[in-house]
């Protein structure tokens, strides 16, 4: 008995062990995961091969979502991705995985549902515990190294004890599939109508009328909202609406959301007047904003919201345009080279003495408060607490000027991913500007170019590229955005290449997102459940399905439009809930009229 049992303890040492993890990440081609690849984390990629692995080896896979510009990500990257205590428990006991969500866009827009339903809350960065069956377990955002390190441990042990039980939970929890239903082809104005209605009335209920905006902690532009609510606006003029609309708008380009300087507007705010920003700036934020103030320009009758969307276009074309492509890239860092949040966009009052004249440093301390303390440890914001009469504006314009140059000299990262659905958004915005602005109509071309040959394949469309690297099939998001902006070319330059193209890319959408269950975010989910919306929210851009929509009974036939009116007369009980969350499909429900 002992000689058996010792051959067989001699067979199970000689067994080769499952290769040690190793870091996967330091070549990647996407900026943000490239960063984490000296972690002494054994970050490895999302794809099956890494579930694979897990299954295999019966651990828990440890899914860590951000993105470059992302400041918290950075923050615990420093404190618990670079400690080796906490790296050796992550690569003991779960597969590690990093995740840039500007790529795996549907991954990150189900797991932010996961974690606001289980948490509460959601944001970035968002680490996701999920079995190696691939259910989500649990889920947390940033954690101090020490309160991250408690949390990692504990569920090690839990896992070690009784990882059966912890699958089973995980299984239960998980949303259950939609039931298929039969789309309706058929219009009702008034239930368009009534949702119209219900959205201005919501959007009112929560509106900050003194500050404008929505909330009362931090402030974002929530651009898909506000386009919604200016269509509502034209479609039936409401004067409080009106004056909400004017507020906000005239608040977010006067004050610190937007980069006197520099043009371009910032992620958000972290106060609720408006005056201290997150500092990255996000390509999809200032496409979009560029589109809402030339929409709000005709509709409440300010030609000076036009100015600001110029004004964010040529800082689109300065600062984060691609030379060799004149695609756009997909972000600013709001930390600087030194490490310095915001410090590219701070100015201390030395500088400010050595560069600007007395009269001119009387001037700003009117506009920018710097007879009070700084808002932030690196100095002042440029913004206007007062509307600039038409000669301090000349005057400001000749500072920021001087104030530019100098800017010029500090070094501030990029992600220089160039990404389908962005520049989808960024080509819309400058084919809607290049009707009445004409040149801006080469860099519109430039960006169509690009989509139509490098990332619009035989097969499909692409995501896009990174370090000359293509990044994969493209998610309902890319198709989109990417054919509502061929559908604006092709308005502005009187070209119908464009729009059968969109129109062979909204008929694969169709195809491969849209089911009877609902639509799906990605072509290839690998999660352990399909995740299917009846209808799909706005986030920080507009809901993909409502662009879907919109553009197919833009360009007409009556296959797209039997598709959009069969999409649109479902979800009435998600609506019921809160039409404000799905403003694009509202206002794609009141296009129809």
């Amino acid at each position: 008995m002992m000689r058996w049992l010792a051959a067989l303890l001699a067979l199970l040492i000689a067994l080769p062990a499952a290769a040690a993890l190793e870091n996967q990440l330091k070549h990647n081609p996407s900026p943000y995961l490239a960063l984490h690849g000296e972690d002494p984390v054994a970050w490895q990629e999302w794809n099956a091969q890494t579930i694979e692995r897990a299954r295999k080896e019966n651990k828990p896979l440890f899914v860590s979502i951000g993105y470059f510009s992302c400041h918290w990500c950075h923050v615990m990257q420093r404190e618990s991705y670079k400690n080796v205590e906490i790296a050796k428990v992550l690569n003991e006991y779960f597969i590690p995985v990093k995740v840039d969500r500007e790529i795996n866009g549907a991954l990150d827009a189900e797991m932010q549902v996961f974690a606001e339903a289980t948490r509460g809350q959601s944001g970035w960065p968002l680490n996701v515990f999920i079995t190696p069956e691939g259910y989500p377990l649990a889920a947390i955002l940033y954690a101090p190294p020490r309160d991250f390190l408690q949390t990692i441990t504990r569920l090690s042990q839990s896992w070690q004890q009784d990882g059966e039980h912890l699958k089973q939970v995980a299984r239960t929890a998980a949303q259950e599939m939609p039931a298929p239903q039969e789309a309706k082809a058929e219009f009702a104005p008034q239930v368009a109508l009534l949702y119209r209605q219900r959205l201005v009335e919501e959007a009112l209920a929560q509106a900050d009328i003194f500050r404008g905006g929505f909330g009362a902690a931090s402030k974002f532009p929530q651009a898909p909202q506000l386009a919604a609510l200016l269509e509502a606006q034209r479609q039936a003029p409401n004067p409080k609406l009106a004056e909400f609309l004017r507020l906000t708008l005239d608040r977010m380009a006067s004050l610190g959301l937007y980069d006197h300087v520099g043009g371009g507007f910032f992620r958000y705010t972290v106060d609720p007047d408006w005056h201290i920003p997150h500092f990255e700036k996000m390509l999809y934020d200032n496409a979009q904003l560029a589109s809402l103030y030339l929409q709000a320009a005709k509709v409440l009758n300010q030609p000076a919201y036009r100015e600001v969307a110029l004004h964010t276009l040529d800082f689109m074309l300065a600062d984060m345009r691609d030379s060799e492509s004149g695609a756009f890239i997909t972000s600013l860092s709001a930390v600087d080279a030194q490490d310095r949040e915001g410090g590219v966009y701070l100015w201390d009052k030395e500088t400010l003495k050595k560069m600007l004249s007395p009269t001119q440093i009387k001037l700003i301390t009117k506009f920018w408060r710097l007879d009070r303390p700084a808002e932030s440890a690196y100095g002042y914001l440029p913004l206007h607490e007062t509307q600039p009469s038409k000669e301090e504006s000349a005057q400001l314009t000749a500072i920021y000027a001087k104030l530019k140059i100098e800017r010029a000299k500090r070094t501030l990262p990029k992600d220089n991913k160039l990404l389908a659905g962005l520049n989808g958004l960024a080509l819309s915005a400058l084919s809607e500007a290049a009707v009445s602005e004409p040149r801006l109509r080469p860099a519109a071309k430039q960006v169509r170019d690009f989509l139509v040959t490098k990332l619009i394949t035989p097969q499909g469309l692409l995501k896009g590229m990174a370090q000359g690297k293509f990044l994969g099939p493209a998610d309902l998001e890319d198709y989109a955005y990417v054919s509502a902006g061929l559908v604006a070319y092709s308005r502005m330059a009187h070209s119908e290449p464009e729009r059968a193209l969109a129109r062979k890319l909204v008929t694969a959408a169709w195809e491969k997102f849209h089911t009877p269950r609902g639509w799906q975010l990605e072509q290839q989910p690998l999660l352990a459940r399909p995740y299917y919306q009846r209808i799909v929210p706005d986030g920080a851009t507009y809901s993909p399905a409502a662009v879907i929509i919109k553009t197919s009974w833009e360009l007409g036939g009556k296959e797209l439009r039997t598709l959009a009116l069969g999409a649109l007369n479902t979800g009435y009980a998600i609506l019921d809930q809160g039409a404000f969350w799905y403003a694009s499909q509202v206002s794609a429900m009141n296009g129809l009229q």
